[in-house]
C-alpha cells in the first residue's frame, strides 16, 4: 500500500502520494499532525505512565520552592530569586510540551495548529535559553558568597538583581525570535508530518521544501553561542571559587563552603548534559534511531523540572526547615 503523506496546494491540505512531486508550495499551513514516539505508538499508554508522574513532580514541586521562597522571609536573598526564576522557568517548559503530549498518548489528538506549533517552538528553545543564564547568574552569586562575603550584599543589590534578570530575560527573547519568524517563511509542499511529540525547531523546519541552511546555521550558532558562553562563565566562576574553597585553614570549613554549591552543580549537570546530547543526536544521529531521540528529547524537557527542586528541598536546610514547619503546622 502506498504511503499517505499530505501536502500543501494553494493553502488547502489534500491527499497525496509519495510519488506524485508537482505541487505549489504554501507558506503557512493550516495544522501540522504530531506523530507522537514513532515505532511505538502501541506503547505510548505505558510511556505516558512515568511522563505524567514526572509532570506532575514538576509542576507540584516548582510550585512549592515558590511558596515557599515567598513566605519564608528568611529566603528573600539572591540565591532564592534565582531559584525562583529557575521555578518559574521550569513550569513554562513543562506546561508548553506535556498537555499536548499526554494528550497524544492518551486521546490521539494529534493535529496542532500552525501559530500554536511556532509559538511552542519558541517558548521551548527561549525558556532553554533563559534557563542557561539564570544558571550562569546563580554561578555568579556563588562566586560573589564565597569570594567576597562580606561585600555580598552591597554587590547584589535589588537593583544588580533586577538588571541580571532583565538580561537573562531579554537575551532569550531576542536570540530565539528569528526561529518562528524564518520558520513561517519557509514554504512547506511535502508533508505536515512531524515525527515528534512537540514542535521541535528542526523537525519543523526539515519538513520545508526550500534551503533551511539559515535556520539549520543560526540554531546551531545559538545553540554553541549560548553552551559555549556560559559553560565558560559557569567554569570560570567555579575555578575562583575553588581556590577561594582551597585556602580556607580547615577541611571541615572547605567542605561546608563547597556544600553550598553542590545543589547548583548538579543542576548545572542534569542542565548542560542532556541537552547538549539530544542537540547533537538531533542534527547528526541516524534516522534508525528516531524513537530513541524523541525520548530523550522528551526525558531532558521534564527530568531538570522534576529534579530541580528536589535537589534544593534535599540540600538546602532554610527549604527543609521551612517544609518542616508548614507539615508541622497543618499537623497540629
Amino acid at each position: 500500500m502506498q504511503e499517505k503523506l499530505f501536502c500543501f496546494r494553494t493553502g488547502h491540505l489534500l491527499p497525496h502520494t509519495m510519488s506524485g512531486s508537482n505541487t505549489t508550495a504554501f507558506t503557512n499551513p493550516p495544522i501540522f499532525i504530531l506523530l507522537g514516539i514513532p515505532g511505538l505508538e502501541t506503547a505510548h499508554i505505558w510511556i505516558s505512565i512515568p511522563f505524567s508522574a514526572m509532570f506532575f513532580m514538576a509542576i507540584l514541586g516548582n510550585f512549592t520552592i515558590l511558596f515557599i521562597v515567598k513566605k519564608e522571609p528568611s529566603l528573600h536573598e539572591p540565591m532564592y530569586y534565582f531559584l525562583c526564576m529557575l521555578a518559574t522557568t521550569d513550569l513554562v517548559l513543562t506546561t508548553s510540551t506535556l498537555p499536548k503530549m499526554l494528550s497524544i498518548f492518551w486521546f490521539n489528538s494529534r493535529e496542532i495548529d500552525f501559530s500554536a506549533c511556532l509559538t511552542q517552538l519558541y517558548f521551548i528553545q527561549c525558556f532553554s535559553v533563559m534557563e542557561s543564564g539564570i544558571l550562569v547568574a546563580m554561578a555568579l552569586d556563588r562566586y560573589v558568597a564565597i569570594c567576597h562575603p562580606l561585600r555580598h550584599s552591597t554587590i547584589l543589590t535589588n537593583p544588580v538583581m533586577g538588571k541580571i534578570s532583565l538580561a537573562v530575560v531579554l537575551r532569550g527573547s531576542l536570540l530565539v525570535m528569528p526561529y518562528p519568524f524564518l520558520a513561517r517563511r519557509w514554504p512547506y509542499c511535502r508533508t505536515n508530518i512531524i515525527p515528534h511529540t512537540f514542535c521541535e525547531h528542526i523537525a519543523v523546519v526539515k519538513l520545508a521544501c526550500a534551503d533551511i541552511r539559515i535556520s539549520s546555521y543560526y540554531g546551531l550558532s545559538v545553540a554553541f553561542l549560548v553552551i559555549g558562553v556560559d559553560v565558560f562563565l559557569i567554569t570560570l566562576s567555579y575555578i575562583q571559587i575553588l581556590r577561594a574553597i582551597v585556602s580556607l585553614p580547615t577541611k571541615d570549613a572547605r567542605l561546608k563552603t563547597f556544600e553550598t554549591c553542590s545543589s547548583h552543580l548538579c543542576v548545572i549537570l542534569t542542565f548542560y548534559i542532556p541537552r547538549l546530547f539530544s542537540f547533537l543526536t538531533q542534527r547528526f544521529g541516524q534516522n534508525e534511531l528516531l524513537h530513541f531521540h524523541i525520548l530523550f528529547a522528551n526525558v531532558y524537557l521534564l527530568v531538570p523540572p522534576m529534579l530541580n527542586p528536589i535537589i534544593y528541598g534535599v540540600r538546602t536546610k532554610q527549604i527543609q526547615d521551612r517544609l518542616l514547619r508548614l507539615f508541622t503546622h497543618q499537623g497540629t
